[in-house]
């Protein structure tokens, strides 16, 4: 496993965990499709929460949650399309959020979280 993937799969376990301790329950991690993947799909109350999570090191490129463009928010959108029509899920809102992961070479890692980050 290389460090980026590593650091990747360290990121989405500790934004899953701030769902979790922020009320929201995991339905799927990293689920796959032939159009690409979705890290986190969560249940909000009655919304089904697609979650992007983006882990960094530093700041030196941007803060994490900057990395999700409007091209990947297309592709999100259209994932969970995807999502919805293999599941048995059903809600009446649906919600995009982005949870970035500063992993500093020291202390906590700082969590961002912003829901409803696009519709």
């Amino acid at each position: 496993m290389s460090t980026t993937t590593a650091l990747g799969s360290r990121g989405e376990a500790i934004a899953a965990a701030h769902l979790t301790d922020a009320g929201l329950r995991v339905l799927d991690r990293n689920w796959r499709c032939r159009d690409g993947e979705l890290d986190i799909v969560a249940r909000d109350g009655s919304a089904i929460v697609f979650c992007e999570v983006k882990t960094r090191r530093g700041t030196g490129f941007g803060h994490p949650v900057e990395a999700v463009t409007p091209a990947k928010q297309r592709r999100l959108r259209l994932l969970a399309q995807r999502w919805l029509a293999a599941h048995d899920e059903h809600a009446p809102d649906l919600r995009f959020d982005v949870v970035g992961v500063l992993v500093p070479p020291a202390g906590l890692p700082l969590v961002t979280h912003l829901p409803g980050a696009f519709s």
